[in-house]
């Protein structure tokens, strides 16, 4: 369509509007009869319009404006450079010299080096292993602050050092105390040779693991009664220091599920009593004699007759051997009062303990002993440690259980000491504490389920 038409059919269109403005009836009658007559023309003239496929296309480039390279390196030039923090954590060794350390956690300053060597605070850092040490420092590689944390000797509580930089560019130190703080871990696995071998395959440390043995060890025995694909799940505490786990604390509970039979049990403590682990039902799962005097270790020899290891002989056994390294901690199985601690012939350094109704205990071939006559003492306690004195031809514990001056297998005591159930005064709170340690552990035990899939 030409740019002439264009220009008459606006024309037209502006003189059309006016009269109608003028005139309106008149003009919409006369176009009604315009359109009844010309119908079949506007449908036959339509298809003439332009395939919009056919249209010409031009393309138009224009050059725009662009910051050249060098614009682009003299504006970040210009920018202020932001500095740069490097962060870096280690644990110490024992042979540590503040460059090695240093060096370590990537640290070049020589300054600092000189002033961990010097400075009666920051030497503590060094000659111990296994403190944990955090250090900020300048993309020039030196240190603008060193934070290291380690147990204080109650392991209630830890000591943060902190050697930092100021303005002035010189470093100081000062020592902090800060208190534990408790955060409850989840874990499970499943026996395939040994609980240790378990426990290690799902990141649980050795000393939750040893808790875990003690408080189902009156019900099973760890050493024979293991099943492949047994499974466990477990809550425990992790003691930390801003934020980093500096120890484990208590287990707080945990379910066992040996040769198809579920084990519970649940830590309960209020002020005034005495806590201890009980089963979700209430019952006390400590019972009153441990399963053994030693935390974790394996029977050597049991109760009953057997070739004397010294004389050749076949003789009773009156008690059940321990096989331990020297040193080893031994502890009592039960409450009671020392009645005997010293040498004595072929028990050599031993110690015996006198129980309720007439009972006791004999630990024998102690290689130092930690008790005194008359001293009463609680399940669990430390007692002495393990040795090879009198008639041993090696380093291990020989237990003994007497009741009523009558001998018995020391492995049955404890299975057969009774239990006790949660006083009826805390029954309440002692259900609320259940109800929610046995929601950790479902949680426990989904974990296990989703690294299985």
């Amino acid at each position: 369509m030409t740019r002439s038409l264009l220009h008459t059919l606006a024309q037209l269109f502006d003189a059309t509007s006016q009269s109608l403005a003028r005139h309106p009836r008149r003009i919409m009658g006369g176009l009604g009869v315009l359109l009844l007559g010309t119908g079949v023309t506007a449908f036959g003239i339509a298809p003439l319009a332009p395939d919009a496929a056919d249209l010409p296309v031009r393309q138009i480039v224009e050059a725009l404006d662009a910051p050249t390279r060098l614009d682009i390196d003299s504006l970040v030039a210009d920018a202020p450079a932001a500095p740069l923090v490097l962060y870096r954590s280690e644990t110490t060794r024992r042979d540590d010299t503040a460059q090695s350390l240093l060096q370590r956690l990537g640290v070049v300053d020589t300054q600092a080096q000189t002033f961990l060597r010097n400075d009666t605070m920051a030497r503590q850092l060094l000659g111990r292993a296994g403190r944990l040490v955090s250090v900020e420092a300048s993309d020039q590689q030196t240190l603008l602050r060193l934070t290291a944390r380690w147990l204080a000797a109650d392991e209630r509580s830890f000591t943060r050092l902190v050697i930092e930089k100021n303005a002035q560019g010189a470093l100081s130190s000062r020592l902090e105390q800060g208190a534990l703080t408790a955060s409850a871990r989840l874990a499970s696995g499943v026996i395939r040779s040994s609980l240790f071998a378990a426990t290690d395959e799902a990141g649980i440390p050795d000393p939750v693991a040893i808790q875990l043995a003690e408080m189902f060890s009156s019900d099973i025995d760890f050493r024979r009664d293991l099943r492949q694909g047994d499974r466990f799940s477990v809550v425990y505490e992790s003691l930390e220091a801003d934020g980093e786990s500096m120890r484990t604390g208590r287990v707080l509970s945990a379910e066992f599920v040996n040769d198809g039979k579920k084990r519970e049990a649940v830590w309960f403590e209020e002020p005034g009593h005495k806590g201890g682990y009980y089963g979700f039902d209430g019952t006390s799962s400590r019972r009153y004699y441990l399963a053994s005097p030693l935390e974790f270790s394996r029977v050597s020899s049991g109760y009953g007759m057997r070739f004397h290891p010294i004389t050749g002989n076949r003789k009773a056994h009156m008690g059940v051997d321990y096989a331990a390294p020297t040193g080893t901690p031994v502890r009592t199985i039960g409450d009671g009062v020392v009645e005997f601690a010293g040498d004595q012939r072929g028990y050599g350094n031993v110690i015996y303990i006198r129980h309720r109704n007439n009972q006791m205990t004999v630990y024998a071939h102690l290689s130092r002993i930690g008790v005194r006559k008359g001293q009463r003492v609680s399940q669990g306690e430390f007692i002495g440690n393990v040795g090879s004195t009198g008639a041993s031809t090696g380093p291990h514990l020989h237990l003994e259980f007497r009741d009523n001056g009558v001998h018995v297998d020391p492995l049955l005591i404890a299975r057969q000491s009774e239990s006790i159930p949660v006083p009826p005064a805390l029954r309440q709170r002692f259900d609320a504490v259940a109800q929610l340690q046995r929601k950790q552990l479902e949680a426990a035990a989904s974990l296990q389920q989703a690294s299985a899939q």
